[in-house]
């Protein structure tokens, strides 16, 4: 059974940093893509970061790229994302999800974690 318990969310000042973190309880993590998705209030989930199973590769969408890192830790079975000058706008749960491969679709087939709130005030 896959389990993806993430956790650092927080309230922040905008230009301000918080680290979330996704813990995984399976054996095949580090074979797997692990990413993060958001969902802001009142609109859909959409995709922030992966990374491949190997670290060799990490994408990230539009709105994060050069504020946000994500990383991993294939000894740990955990992922982490850094997101820096944090905007207003960035308000939402935060999910972390694992699978064979991580696209940009929230539809696709992923295990996902139960999310962590971010709030960042104006």
């Amino acid at each position: 059974q896959v389990q993806l318990v993430e956790s650092g969310g927080g309230l922040v000042q905008a230009g301000g940093s918080l680290t979330l973190s996704c813990a995984a309880s399976y054996r095949t993590f580090s074979t797997n893509a692990m990413g993060w998705f958001r969902q802001a209030p009142g609109k859909g989930r959409e995709f922030v970061a992966r990374i491949s199973s190997s670290i060799t590769s990490t994408y990230y969408s539009d709105d994060v790229k050069g504020r946000f890192t994500i990383s991993r830790d294939n000894a740990k079975n955990t992922v982490s994302l850094q997101m820096n000058n944090l905007k207003p706008e960035d308000t939402a749960v935060y999910y972390c999800v694992a699978g064979l491969r991580i696209s940009v679709s929230p539809n696709s087939s992923y295990y996902w974690g139960q999310g962590t709130q971010v709030t960042v005030s104006s």
